[in-house]
């Protein structure tokens, strides 16, 4: 199979996208069909020994269901031709560098003008600008003939004028979607319903509704649009140029995904990280928060890494390139944001199905309710009634809906992104809602994966700084990660003058001589071997015990320390409806059961091997309810097994790593378990708005729907139910960006 992308360019409509991902399904050879409303491109497999075949007819398809849209490769950025081949056409080429997430607000036409919103569905064919003055004329015509006194004809011929002016391309593509076969779409039924008026010689009616239909897709344009661009500047990641060092010391300005791994760049205060690299001269502090969502600078200095997406606050720093901008974290992650919304969500996907017969049957009952009642009722006439039907024509558009439920989980999946959590698909943040099992790892996971001091207890006359001062002098000619870990928390400069005695006593411990004193720092059984009387702690870790001049002197904790935010992390999902939170380790019983205990965790299993955690996941997998989802918490790389196995696997993915961004659905940028309940939060909002929008739409439309069919409405009221509505449920979607 091989993967295609294409750029629908010029589709502002959720309908259209929706008509063109079911034709494509259709075609034989072609699977995995999937039409991004929001990030406007086609994705589809087809089978490559039928490639260029398949490409025709795809490409076909499309033009007979939407004729306005042009495509575009999404890799080159080239036209599409006739046999489904990108083609070269300078007038219509765009860079695939800019379809990430920043320039989804943009729509260009064939003059590249920028739209902000659209002409009835008229996918980029004029500007608002060009819209608003039709719609003043239409608008003045409209009163002219309405107030102006004047014989029969010329009256019905100003109304007729009005009527075109506004909605000449509606019933245009109306007329070609008919000759397609497409007879359910909002244009199809705007036309009938506004002829529906003309016919029954409620002229004024008529004109005045094309208006405000016009109106309201505008409206509706400008909220889309502006969505896309409120979730854009979410993102504005994306570096906008690199300052490349040559090699007579000068700078140049050029593009980031012309550097070369191994090139070195300059970065200025104030400006982006444009590629992942390692600084090679120079101090500064770096601005994660759009990687990370945390405001805290990092601080950075020579041999630190720094990925593409940071921002420099203060200092001059020279870097040396370590990927090539298209393999880079700031790519990575547009690229998955972008893409995410492509896995839709079940909530996406019911409504879709659901809008594919509910207007058809609304259409059917609009001619049942146009014919049947004017037969059979005493004193009925047929003009009534077809008024009547015609405003179920006008509400039976499903826009409201198969607008507001993706703008809602692309904002979702944008909110989640600015705090430092990529979510991969609207599928999962729907998913976050259903957890009731979470099992997470412990080294890397709920602890930091490394040896660190936890506690220094010092005897007799030593405070905690000269006992972590010898201890460290003792260590210094140790490689071993606790003597590290020793010598990382003393910080200070060692003498090595001081030391005059140095022996490593394998499985013991170490004997040495500084300032003359005599120093033995290990375990109990250097201090047993040594007859120092001493008192065994009971703390959980790895404790190094001392003693100076044959006298005990205390102990230093050292441990793979637990997060800072791992109990308030198990709090927060217990709180948003975790009933069960288990742990998974390798490490001993005894650490196993002090980490679990610290932290609230109901059950742990420890002394475990990798394949013995993917047997407790499914143990855990068949304990769970149909409706109940099992997530997998752990670092991505040694626990890739157990992610895939899970409902739902969530990496601490730790910036810059690969492996966590591949193997995972949601991935933790900073490492934090507390994220896990953010992300819990921001689904919970998510599904909140989103039911909302489902709830407003149908709600109102069945009210109209009622109150029309018994004469109660008018055909202003039905187009409220339609445009009206969409815009009020695409504006509340957006409230997701500020939870």
């Amino acid at each position: 199979m091989k993967h295609h992308e294409w750029i629908l360019e010029g589709i502002d409509c959720a309908n259209c996208a929706s008509k063109i991902e079911n034709g494509v399904s259709k075609i034989e050879g072609v699977t995995n069909s999937n039409a991004n409303y929001m990030t406007k491109t086609l994705s589809f497999d087809i089978e490559e020994q039928k490639e260029n075949g398949t490409l025709t007819v795809i490409k076909s398809k499309i033009n007979k269901l939407e004729p306005d849209v042009t495509l575009l490769s999404k890799s080159t950025g080239l036209l599409i031709g006739k046999n489904g081949l990108s083609i070269n056409n300078t007038s219509l080429s765009k860079s695939k560098d800019n379809h990430h997430l920043e320039d989804l607000n943009q729509s260009h036409d064939h003059s590249h003008e920028e739209q902000e919103g659209n002409e009835g569905h008229s996918h980029g064919e004029s500007t608002v600008k060009t819209t608003v003055t039709r719609l003043i004329i239409s608008l003045a015509l409209l009163l002219v003939a309405n107030f102006v006194p004047m014989n029969e004809f010329m009256s019905l011929g100003l109304f007729v004028a009005a009527y075109l002016v506004a909605g000449y391309d509606i019933v245009w593509r109306a007329i070609k979607n008919m000759f397609n076969g497409q007879l359910f779409d909002e244009n199809f039924l705007m036309t009938i319903a506004t002829i529906s008026a003309f016919y029954i010689q409620e002229y004024p009616e008529a004109v005045a509704v094309m208006l405000f239909y016009q109106v309201g897709e505008v409206f509706q344009g400008v909220a889309v649009n502006r969505s896309r661009r409120s979730i854009s500047d979410l993102m504005d990641i994306r570096p906008d140029y690199a300052n490349l060092k040559l090699a007579d010391g000068s700078t140049r300005s050029v593009s980031p995904d012309t550097i070369k791994v191994g090139d070195t760049i300059v970065i200025r205060p104030g400006e982006k990280v444009p590629l992942d690299g390692k600084i090679i001269t120079g101090i500064s502090s770096m601005d994660t928060s759009a990687l990370t969502g945390e405001s805290i600078p990092r601080s950075v200095e020579a041999t630190d890494s720094v990925l593409s997406g940071f921002i420099n606050k203060n200092g001059l720093i020279e870097v040396t390139v370590e990927k090539l901008f298209s393999e880079s974290t700031v790519t990575k992650i547009l690229d998955l944001v972008e893409n995410a919304s492509s896995r839709k969500a079940p909530t996406e996907n019911f409504i879709t199905k659901f809008a594919r017969y509910y207007t058809p049957i609304v259409v059917i009952f609009a001619l049942v309710l146009a014919i049947i009642p004017p037969l059979v009722i005493p004193g009925a006439t047929f003009n009534e009634w077809i008024y009547r039907a015609s405003i179920f024509l006008v509400i039976s558009c499903p826009c409201a809906l198969v607008v507001s439920i993706p703008v809602g989980f692309f904002g979702g999946i944008g909110s989640a992104s600015k705090k430092g959590i990529l979510v991969k698909g609207s599928n999962f943040l729907e998913g976050l809602n259903d957890i009731k099992y979470v099992i997470m790892d412990k080294t890397g996971t709920l602890t930091k994966g490394k040896f660190e001091i936890t506690d220094i207890q010092p005897t007799g006359g030593l405070n905690k700084n000269q006992l972590l001062e010898l201890v460290a002098y003792a260590e210094t000619h140790s490689s071993h990660p606790i003597a590290d870990s020793i010598k990382e928390k003393y910080v200070k400069k060692i003498d090595e003058n001081r030391i005059t005695e140095y022996n490593d006593i394998s499985g013991y411990g170490i004997h040495a001589r500084v300032d003359g004193k005599e120093i033995l720092a290990g375990n109990s059984k250097l201090m047993q071997k040594h007859k120092i009387v001493f008192t065994e702690s009971t703390e959980v870790g790895t404790i190094i015990y001392v003693a100076v001049d044959k006298e005990y002197a205390g102990y230093i904790l050292i441990a793979d320390a637990i997060k800072e935010d791992a109990a308030e992390g198990i709090a927060i999902m217990k709180e948003k409806g975790v009933q069960h939170i288990i742990m998974l380790t390798g490490d001993s019983k005894t650490v196993g059961e002090a980490v679990a205990r610290k932290l609230g965790i109901d059950e742990f299993y420890a002394e475990l091997l990798p394949q013995d955690k993917v047997e407790k996941m499914e143990e855990i997998m068949a304990r769970k309810g149909p409706k109940e989802k099992v997530a997998f918490v752990g670092d991505g790389i040694n626990d890739t097994p157990v992610l895939a196995r899970s409902d739902i696997g969530i990496a601490m993915g730790g910036l810059g790593s690969d492996a966590a961004i591949e193997a995972a659905d949601i991935v933790i940028m900073d490492d934090k378990p507390s994220k896990i309940g953010t992300a819990m939060q921001v689904a919970k909002d998510t599904q909140r708005i989103v039911w909302q929008n489902i709830i407003l739409a149908l709600s109102v439309k069945v009210f109209f729907l009622i109150i029309g069919a018994f004469g109660f409405a008018t055909m202003w009221e039905a187009v409220f139910a339609d445009v009206g509505v969409t815009v009020i449920a695409v504006l509340n979607a957006m409230r997701v960006l500020k939870k």
